[in-house]
């Protein structure tokens, strides 16, 4: 997957962009300075134009933590991201409908952006920095027992409690995207 190079004023705007959400979102990376995700955008550059698809696709990404010397940067938009909405969860489910195939799949546009699915517990960790998904739902990455089965897991967030759901991996949903993280 090759990624475009941005341009200096695609490069500035999204890091003023970024910068704003990071200083107004204090809650999600209260240990971090701006100045750690600066260095790491001059150590790992070409990953700003994940960041830039990310958020062309409605994820408001957001600094949520750091993982050693990567910072930790997640899809924060309240709902799911628009853009990446009405996806069964991946290719062999996409491949397996006969009929009103949905656009895509999360799996598949996950990887065309560069960013990964979360994962359960990444999930519930992004709903303690904030109420996420209160009238949307996610797909998350599924264990292979669960998808070799057909079935797909997705969550949300109802009645101030995340909940984990399944469905059969084909469907797909107007109000079901997907989240997703890189690590830079």
């Amino acid at each position: 997957m090759k990624k475009k190079i941005l341009s200096i004023e695609e490069q500035t705007a999204l890091m003023r962009l970024l910068e704003n959400r990071f200083k107004n979102n204090p809650q999600r990376h209260p240990d971090l300075s701006w100045k750690t995700v600066l260095d790491r955008f001059e150590s790992h550059p070409e990953k700003l134009s994940v960041l830039l698809e990310m958020e062309q696709t409605g994820g408001e990404p957001d600094v949520i933590g750091q993982e050693n010397q990567a910072v930790i940067f997640c899809d924060c938009a309240t709902e799911s991201p628009s853009g990446r909405r009405s996806l069964c969860y991946d290719q062999a489910a996409l491949d397996s409908r006969k009929e009103h195939k949905p656009k895509g799949s999360a799996v598949e546009m996950a990887k065309s952006i560069g960013i990964e699915l979360l994962n359960e517990q990444e999930y519930r960790d992004l709903q303690k920095l904030g109420a996420f998904d209160l009238k949307t739902s996610s797909w998350i990455q599924t264990p292979s027992e669960i998808r070799k089965l057909k079935g797909a897991l997705f969550c949300d967030r109802r009645y101030n409690t995340v909940f984990t759901y399944h469905n059969g991996a084909e469907s797909y949903y107007a109000a079901r995207g997907f989240r997703g993280l890189i690590k830079i």
